[in-house]
């Protein structure tokens, strides 16, 4: 089967643009290198553990779905609007988190799978690409670990370097091997009760482990003096994301940093914890949260607890925790580098580059941060693409969205020289009017927004 249209990569933007191309009846060929024969030079990169498509490897949170105040809920919103298939998929293996957005990261993968080969247009292949084709209308959506090769062949296209930062992966333990007489469930401040209970959920969506000051001094020392794992070569003066810090980064830049970022304990309760005069408990000096991470809730994360420690020093440092002491890991924390595009000197507003426009670029690779982003970013490049073989004129979506105003912070708004890679926040967006009161601005942002969404919808007929 000839194509339109040739995908490189498989992850969330890559199955992402895929599936708005196949949808509209593009003949699209989506090529992944993991599962593919040795011969047609199949591997894995570093971080991932399975060949499913659209592999979840960090965290299985797609973080807030508040769409009314929360830009990240926002961009869901949108995205919804647009028929993604990747909140298609979320939806149908959301697990219990709150307010979040969290799944059962292996139905999350084989929905999208499933979804992806009933399309009559599209040929899954299963290959290892080692460089930018030189024609045809193709999306490079290989994310943060693109294979060294084709990392190569961009290079020499780009005639830069790319830029490169450390993302990490947080441990996973299995819930009956946690102590609940002295951990317990609760949501901070009982935040998306209501959504949880709609979702199965009890409103207590988060286990806490508590810790009082002696124990988290010692804690913090014990992650400080704990073995490390080497970094390679290639990984040696890569700067980290400030959003996946690895705790142990975190825990050399102060004695109070664990507590303000992943530890901090203000809004939890701790009910063992409880007098006559504080029948409801006391917040601990510190606490380290674990999110439900499948569908059965067998398994649970350390949320914000990526690091690069050696996996024996964190199964022993891990179990000091109050209530992991008998903790069983399904999965140990690790960090792995990324690399990025200069994306504002190197792209177009349609994510083309520029000394080879017939090559779209998409997902992480083009400095966007966050599973959501990468595939929001993957959505844009499939219409945009899909606009381009049917001879349409594209027009973006207005920069008052999620979607417009990630995409031009990518496409040249961001300021090259210090260009870094960027979750979707308000800060990107055009300010509101200056009457609108502090307090009701995150409101005022996401009602401009949906309205302008709106009126851009008719675009993608």
């Amino acid at each position: 089967m000839t194509h339109d249209i040739h995908i490189i990569g498989g992850g969330l933007a890559g199955t992402e643009a895929a599936w708005q191309l196949a949808r509209r009846g593009w003949r699209v060929r989506l090529s992944e290198m993991r599962g593919a024969a040795p011969d047609k030079g199949g591997e894995r990169s570093p971080a991932h553990q399975t060949d499913g498509l659209a592999e979840l490897v960090c965290s299985n949170s797609l973080r807030s779905d508040d769409h009314e105040k929360n830009a990240v809920g926002l961009l869901h919103h949108e995205m919804r609007q647009c028929g993604s298939l990747i909140m298609a998929a979320a939806e149908k293996a959301r697990v219990p988190a709150g307010s979040a957005l969290a799944v059962d990261r292996e139905v999350f993968s084989a929905e999208i799978e499933a979804a992806l080969t009933a399309q009559p247009t599209l040929t899954l292949a299963r290959e290892r690409i080692d460089r930018l084709p030189a024609a045809g209308l193709t999306i490079v959506a290989t994310g943060p670990l693109t294979a060294e090769s084709l990392a190569q062949s961009i290079g020499a296209a780009t005639g830069a370097e790319s830029l490169a930062f450390f993302d990490a992966i947080a441990p996973i333990v299995y819930r009956d091997s946690i102590d609940m007489d002295v951990a317990w469930m609760a949501s901070r401040w009982d935040k998306g009760a209501e959504a949880s209970l709609a979702l199965g959920g009890d409103g207590r969506d988060y286990i806490n482990c508590p810790m009082t000051k002696d124990q988290y001094l010692a804690f913090r020392e014990e992650i400080l003096a704990g073995e490390k794992g080497e970094f390679k070569e290639w990984e040696a003066n890569t700067p980290y994301f400030d959003g996946c810090m690895p705790i142990e980064v975190m825990a050399e830049r102060g004695v109070e940093t664990l507590r303000f970022g992943p530890m901090k304990p203000v809004g939890l309760d701790n009910p063992h914890w409880a007098t006559p005069e504080h029948p409801k408990g006391r917040w601990p000096y510190a606490v380290v949260q674990l999110r439900q991470d499948n569908t059965l809730g067998t398994l649970w994360n350390m949320v914000g607890f990526q690091t690069k420690l050696k996996y024996g020093e964190q199964q022993r440092i891990f179990r000091t925790i109050p209530g992991l002491e008998q903790a069983e890991f399904a999965r140990f924390g690790g960090l792995h580098r990324n690399t990025f595009l200069n994306s504002p000197t190197l792209l177009d507003r349609q994510l083309r580059l520029k000394s080879a426009p017939h090559v779209r670029f998409a997902g992480q690779i083009t400095g966007c941060e966050g599973y959501v982003e990468s595939a929001a970013v993957g959505l844009l490049a499939g219409l945009m693409a899909a606009h381009e073989l049917g001879g349409k004129d594209w027009r973006s979506p207005p920069p008052t969205t999620a979607l417009g105003a990630l995409l031009t912070h990518i496409t040249g708004d961001a300021d090259a020289a210090s260009y870094q890679p960027m979750n979707i926040n308000f800060g990107l967006f055009p300010p509101p009017p200056e009457e609108v009161k502090k307090k009701q601005r995150k409101e005022a942002y996401t009602l401009r927004a949906k309205a302008d969404l709106a009126g851009w919808l008719p675009v993608l007929v």
